[in-house]
């Protein structure tokens, strides 16, 4: 009975959610335009995935996290917790994609740089010499440069098809790469060389100071998540004795563990925010 109330209730909420996350094309356009959901799409690699589908994944998730939570708990307190925690799983996941994503990418804009200028001094024009990236840049990002060169061929326009490959990439380096380019493409590229030879320069010391912070505080990050699951699985092992579900069954024990996923994802955001380094923002987004 209880699977089948379950799923009762997963189809009421793709129901009542139905307009948001199948909305008509012509919305879709404006909410893929903008937005934090997209924009945290376009970091994590997604660039072209509509804004609904993390949206009904979160759905699914939570209802699939509170259902467990509640099978094997039978404590309606835990599996709010679970529903909460299942809804921010997709987000977190995309987030933490992101951040992975920038920092591979960190190290190799200074080659793409170094690519660029010599393309320029070969004599070749701005649209190829970007082209030519998606065969010789760097492999993780020629995917990117080849949605560029096919862009570029479907429509003959270097500045529409340059700012869907800023899209693409969505990192604050390559904006202000994209954007050097933009401006060289439009107002002329006396000092195209120049601008991008100081840039892979700064690019790469930056790089290599942030790859020796970033080493020495990654047990920051490991702490603040063993410092989160430690005490739920305590929990939910004390929650399978009948004892211990009737203590958290109580009104008292409701409070206990709400108050606990407070101070939980408190604890876990203070760390997080303490022993992060500060990320370069995208001013040309």
């Amino acid at each position: 009975m209880t699977v089948v109330w379950g799923a009762v209730l997963a189809a009421g909420v793709l129901l009542v959610l139905s307009p948001w996350l199948w909305p008509s094309s012509e919305r879709g356009t404006r909410v893929r335009s903008d937005g934090r959901i997209a924009r945290v799409l376009q970091e994590a690699g997604f660039a072209h995935a509509a804004p609904s589908r993390p949206v009904l994944i979160a759905a699914i998730t939570s209802v699939v996290s509170a259902s467990v939570a509640w099978l094997v708990t039978g404590l309606a307190a835990v599996a709010l917790v679970a529903a909460i925690a299942g809804a921010a799983a997709p987000f977190s996941w995309l987030r933490a994609r992101g951040r992975r994503l920038r920092r591979a990418r960190r190290a190799l804009w200074s080659d793409v740089c170094d690519l660029l200028i010599s393309s320029a001094r070969a004599g070749m024009s701005l649209p190829d010499a970007v082209s030519a990236l998606a065969v010789h840049g760097p492999p993780l990002l020629r995917p990117a440069f080849a949605r560029f060169a096919a862009d570029m061929s479907a429509s003959g326009h270097f500045d529409s098809s340059v700012l869907r490959l800023k899209a693409t990439l969505a990192d604050p380096v390559a904006d202000r790469i994209v954007e050097t380019l933009r401006m060289a493409r439009h107002v002329g590229g006396t000092e195209l060389t120049v601008v991008l030879r100081a840039l892979s320069a700064s690019v790469r010391a930056d790089a290599t100071l942030r790859a020796e912070v970033e080493a020495r505080q990654s047990w920051v990050r490991g702490a603040a998540v063993v410092g989160v699951v430690a005490p739920w699985i305590v929990l939910g092992l004390l929650a399978l004795r009948p004892e211990g579900a009737t203590a958290y069954a109580s009104p008292t024990g409701v409070v206990v563990v709400i108050v606990g996923a407070v101070v939980s994802v408190g604890a876990y955001r203070l760390t997080i925010w303490i022993g992060r380094l500060p990320e370069p923002r995208r001013w040309f987004a």
